[in-house]
């Protein structure tokens, strides 16, 4: 299961504006009334702007504009019931209403054509993620996977952070990974790694020439075709040139009740046992996927148990990042122990809504979970 649900917030929002809109019709009928009825040294015309200026805060220009129409027709009401329309006084209440009510049609112009582009580019990046970042498979094999991906910008759909599953002749290989920075070139590092995950991880037979093709991946990246690193105007190295990815590579046999993995530089996985959890830190750590030039190139590939009822939960540090208001950390290790007994998809969500609400709804870089479970043969 990949755990993508779509946000309430547009539902809440067509609710909201009706609402608004209502008090704006509400407000005219009062203040039309009111002011008829008032002594003629009280004029309450002037209140009739709120109603196109509200409406254009969250409704398009046809309407603000029909509310505009209505609160000029009400305040033509007025002035014939209690002087004439040609008083001085409503004339020129009158015509700064008009007046406002254009600014503010114009201005909900403006504003519905802003979000016309976002949900553009909402919709391109919602079919790039299809592309890239491909939901896990529900079952692989003898596991049980379930995945979470959290984007801390509320219009982006991905960023920097990764995972993919593959199956091979005797196991499931999966990846979760890490690209550095923000924005498009996190993206792209995160991209290459994909695809070349996608490419040789059914083929490779050991892990550690798996780890030299998604080496390959990244450095491709950051060569020119001229061999000569880019330059800012400053004369300083560009910024790409030091692209590199934090990933964890997993190997698990579908007939042997152990995990192999490779860890370059990521946070390690958590084993859920019998309601204990249990960091696999590894011995020795690789270098990240596109720093092999500059740190040692040796790949450790280290072997854990992982048996039938076990969860592997995979992560990346967005979520031990994620600070409350306190600036504290996310306690992850003590938070999953209270949900150590579930399965991988109650598990996440759990997992997503806690984290969600510890962060006070907004997180400071990207997250994603992967929850793998060993099953019997026989499930």
């Amino acid at each position: 299961m990949d755990a993508r649900r779509r946000d309430p917030a547009p539902r809440f929002s067509r609710r909201y504006g009706r609402l608004l809109l209502g008090a704006s019709f509400a407000l005219i009928a009062v203040v039309t009334v009111v002011d008829i009825l008032a002594p003629p040294e009280v004029h309450l015309g002037p209140f009739l702007i709120a109603a196109p200026a509200v409406t254009a805060s969250f409704a398009g220009p046809r309407m603000t504009a029909f509310v505009g129409a209505v609160a000029v027709l009400a305040q033509a009401v007025v002035a014939i019931a209690r002087t004439s329309l040609t008083d001085l006084n409503h004339t020129y209440q009158i015509i700064a209403l008009v007046l406002i009510s254009v600014i503010v049609t114009f201005f909900a112009h403006l504003r519905e054509q802003h979000e016309s582009k976002v949900t553009q580019l909402r919709s391109i990046a919602q079919a790039a993620q299809s592309v890239v970042l491909r939901p896990l498979p529900r079952r692989a094999g003898p596991l049980w996977i379930a995945s979470v991906y959290l984007a801390a910008e509320e219009e982006a759909q991905m960023g920097g952070d990764l995972y993919a599953a593959a199956r091979t002749a005797t196991g499931t290989r999966l990846l979760i990974g890490d690209a550095r920075g923000k924005g498009l070139d996190a993206i792209s590092e995160a991209s290459l790694v994909l695809g070349a995950f996608r490419v040789t991880a059914r083929r490779e037979t050991e892990l550690p020439e798996l780890i030299g093709h998604l080496e390959a991946g990244v450095g491709s990246a950051e060569e020119p075709e001229d061999g000569v690193r880019g330059t800012d105007a400053g004369g300083a190295a560009d910024d790409s040139a030091e692209a590199f990815v934090t990933a964890l590579v997993l190997d698990i046999p579908d007939q042997e009740p152990v995990v192999r993995l490779v860890n370059c530089g990521h946070p390690p996985p958590l084993l859920l046992r019998r309601g204990r959890v249990v960091p696999l830190d590894t011995a020795e750590a690789s270098p990240p996927l596109g720093l092999a030039d500059v740190l040692s190139p040796d790949v450790a590939v280290e072997t854990f148990p992982f048996d039938v009822g076990d969860v592997l939960l995979l992560y990346t540090d967005g979520v031990v990042e994620a600070r409350d208001r306190a600036r504290a950390f996310y306690p992850l290790t003590e938070r999953l122990a209270a949900w150590a007994g579930d399965d991988p998809p109650t598990l996440l969500g759990h997992l997503r809504d806690d984290l969600r609400a510890y962060a006070g709804g907004h997180l400071g870089d990207d997250a994603a979970l992967v929850a793998v479970e060993r099953l019997s043969p026989r499930t």
